[in-house]
Parts: structure tokens; sequence; C-alpha cells
């Protein structure tokens, strides 16, 4: 499967990552989403066709991560919209219907204007690298 992400979900992960408080964050992207097979009934779908699922999922357990994703099955891509903690500094509730809802948009916007970046791993397996679509 092929990861994109959107240019708010790159500068939500980098404002973060840099916080000693979400120093795992990293790890837990590279562990669930570059993971031989992603468990996608791990996740709650929140929307979507059945083809292509709008999914908020879990990461690192209830005090964890929320990331909010969207997939398309018939071309295999995955698209990263939006991250937070539920706790730390920068820890919130999960977001709002409405919230999700424009979540959606900006990225069919974002795909329609080429706005995404992929998403990979470095040659070590250890930190992600976002590199711009255009």
């Amino acid at each position: 499967m092929k990861i994109f992400c959107t240019v708010e979900f790159e500068k939500i992960f980098k404002r973060l990552a840099k916080k000693n408080a979400y120093r795992d964050l990293e790890k837990e992207i590279i562990d669930y989403f570059f993971a031989e097979h992603i468990d996608l009934a791990g996740g709650k779908r929140i929307g979507g066709h059945p083809e292509n699922p709008y999914i908020k999922k879990r990461l690192s357990g209830s005090g964890g991560y929320r990331t909010y994703f969207y997939i398309i099955v018939k071309e295999d891509n995955l698209y990263l919209m939006f991250l937070h903690p539920k706790t730390g500094p920068d820890g919130s509730p999960n977001i709002t219907d409405n919230a999700k809802t424009e979540l959606l948009k900006n990225l069919i916007s974002d795909l329609k204007t080429g706005r995404v970046l992929s998403v990979r791993m470095d040659e070590n397996k250890q930190k992600l690298v976002f590199k711009n679509m255009k």
C-alpha cells in the first residue's frame, strides 16, 4: 500500500515529534502504517464507502494518539489526514463530526490540486520521509 499525507498532517507530525512528551510518535506510525499488513479492523470506521473507508485509528492505547485516514482500495493508496495526541501538553479530546467532514473535504481538494505528500521510511526504517508530489 502506498502512503500519502496532507500538508497539515506533516506539520502536526513534525511539531509533535519535536516534543519529548511525544518521542514515541514516529515509531508508533511506522509500526502501524508500515507493517506488512495494516489491520483495518483495528480502527474505527467513521464513514466512506466500503471500498474507500474513512478510519480513525488509536495508536499507543487509550491515552496515545488518534490518526484519521482515508483509503482508496482500488488504487491501493492510504491518505493520512490528521493526528492528535490524547494526553500531554498538546493533548485534546476527539475531534467533532464537523471537523472530520472538513478533513475529508480538504483531502479531496488537496488530491485535485496535487497538494499531497508521499510518506515512506528512511533506509534504516527508523524515520519518516515526506516528499512533495509536485
